[in-house]
């Protein structure tokens, strides 16, 4: 997947502002039905939010990159304990897409 501009990203950031985690990770890490969400999440809303329990910063940022990587997401941003994450949608659901509802909600 190609980078993302520096642009897309600054309004991928703008969109992620007002959206709230839909994925929470645990003490347990990454389970299969963690991975399994995530991938459902990103194909219904393409820009999700999720959020990564613990303390320990190292340990968060390996779970966003591991989750990254399975699920072959773009890391939009990282605050905390909140990862933005972005993935293109094969086919565009204009009524659970976060980027079709936000294009209508600027209009």
């Amino acid at each position: 997947m190609a980078a993302l501009s520096i642009h897309e990203r600054k309004r991928l950031r703008q969109i992620g502002h007002a959206l709230n985690p839909v994925v929470m990770i645990g003490g347990q890490g990454l389970t299969e039905a963690v991975i399994e969400e995530t991938n459902r999440a990103l194909n219904d809303h393409e820009l999700i939010k999720i959020k990564i329990a613990g303390e320990d910063r190292e340990a968060r940022q390996a779970a966003i990159a591991e989750i990254s990587q399975v699920t072959e997401a773009e890391v939009v941003q990282t605050i905390g304990k909140i990862a933005l994450l972005y993935k293109k949608a094969k086919s565009q659901n204009a009524k659970l897409s976060n980027l079709v509802r936000h294009a209508h909600l600027t209009k």
